[in-house]
């Protein structure tokens, strides 16, 4: 499978796959926890509140890790995606993702401790896709 290929079948999972895991570093050990992300392209977006572990620990460590797909992937082909973190709280970001989001833990958008994790890729590894005789990474500078 070419790179073009590679990036379209990225591209299917995340435009299919919503929940994933997101890893942070804390005290030098990873703490992961479930996220419903949206994608614009391969960066993704998820929203937390202001005061979370996850926040703090991005403060420390912006550095994330994300495996996404599998069960709603025809395949069960997944994604392991190593990115930066960004903790956004500008109005334009918070707009787009009120209206792609599943309304759950905020109940505006102007609750002042709502942000959004912008999660920026710089390596994506495509997993157990059946097109693949081994895993395919993707680097993004």
């Amino acid at each position: 499978m070419n790179k073009e290929a590679v990036q379209k079948e990225i591209e299917n999972i995340l435009n299919h796959s919503n929940v994933g895991v997101l890893s942070t570093a804390h005290n030098n050990m990873p703490n992961s926890r479930y996220m419903i992300f949206y994608n614009e392209g391969h960066t993704l977006y998820t929203k937390t509140s202001i005061d979370s572990n996850k926040v703090a620990e991005f403060k420390d460590n912006p550095k994330a890790h994300v495996l996404i797909g599998y069960d709603e992937t025809k395949n069960r082909s997944f994604l392991e995606i190593e990115a930066d973190a960004e903790i956004l709280k500008d109005k334009e970001t918070i707009d787009w993702i009120w209206q792609k989001q599943d309304k759950t833990f905020f109940d505006s958008k102007e609750d002042p401790n709502l942000c959004v994790l912008k999660v920026t890729p710089k390596a994506i590894k495509i997993m157990n896709d059946n097109a693949l005789d081994t895993p395919q990474t993707i680097t993004f500078n």
